[in-house]
């Protein structure tokens, strides 16, 4: 396992680099994420925004670069992606939940095997974060008896039975009605306000103008812009960062 430690940072990205084929998807990303921050991914589509989280905890394999997560260097040593796996909470477009296990033996699937807890303690954890997510009258329920949003909230408490220090949000909204995007968001919004880090990847500019500590604007692979949303919002760095603010508004 190799362990660097650095105080300042929950997370350091020097160089990145990702590929498929000959299209350069990630070219030279370098970032560093504190403690606590709201990172908040914003771009056109086929930017690289997705493919950087995924790299974060390893479900995309780099092709260059540095990765720490927790002062955990990210290689192929299957050691140390276990245990930022173990640290990193994600959460899909497509909530990924297992449709023949029930809202509660979803999120204590992962605690039981990975964590080694018992499953009273799993099963009142479980209990707990799903009453964060006021899901908790669901726990009996299967996925396929719920709605969007709701499946989306027990994605949501499924990862946070983990206790991660660090939630990566893949456009947490995109396959939702319009209607259930507020329930997800406002979930979003107390967990940022409990002071947990988290980069999420999403087109809802609503929620980055509130939440986020930090607007990252990529396009064609490169961060273009990293700045507080009120100064991305009003006055944005460049060009193509304005033309996708226009898009938006007008969406």
């Amino acid at each position: 396992m190799v362990t660097e430690s650095n105080a300042d940072y929950v997370i350091t990205i020097k160089g990145l680099r990702k590929s498929y084929g000959d299209v350069n998807v990630l070219k030279s990303i370098s970032l560093d994420v504190r403690k606590g921050e709201k990172i908040v991914l914003c771009g056109p589509s086929g930017s690289g925004k997705s493919t950087l989280i995924r790299c974060v905890n390893r479900l995309e394999k780099h092709d260059a670069g540095d990765i720490l997560v927790d002062g955990i260097r990210l290689t192929d040593d299957v050691r140390n992606v276990r245990m930022v796996r173990a640290d990193v909470g994600m959460v899909f477009q497509h909530f990924n939940l297992f449709p023949h296990m029930t809202v509660l033996e979803n999120c204590t699937l992962a605690p039981m095997r990975v964590r080694g807890m018992k499953r009273k303690e799993a099963q009142e954890k479980a209990m707990e974060m799903l009453e964060r997510v006021r899901v908790s009258e669901h726990a009996s329920r299967y996925p396929a008896q719920l709605s969007g949003g709701q499946q989306q909230r027990v994605a949501i408490a499924r990862a946070l039975c983990m206790s991660p220090t660090i939630m990566l949000l893949d456009e947490p909204t995109s396959a939702l009605d319009p209607e259930m995007v507020r329930e997800v968001l406002d979930t979003l919004t107390l967990l940022a306000e409990d002071g947990m880090t988290m980069l999420c990847v999403t087109h809802e500019m609503g929620f980055a103008k509130a939440v986020a500590d930090r607007i990252l604007f990529l396009d064609q692979g490169e961060i273009l812009e990293d700045s507080q949303p009120a100064e991305f919002f009003s006055t944005p760095g460049t060009e193509r960062a304005k033309r996708f603010l226009s898009q938006m508004i007008h969406e």
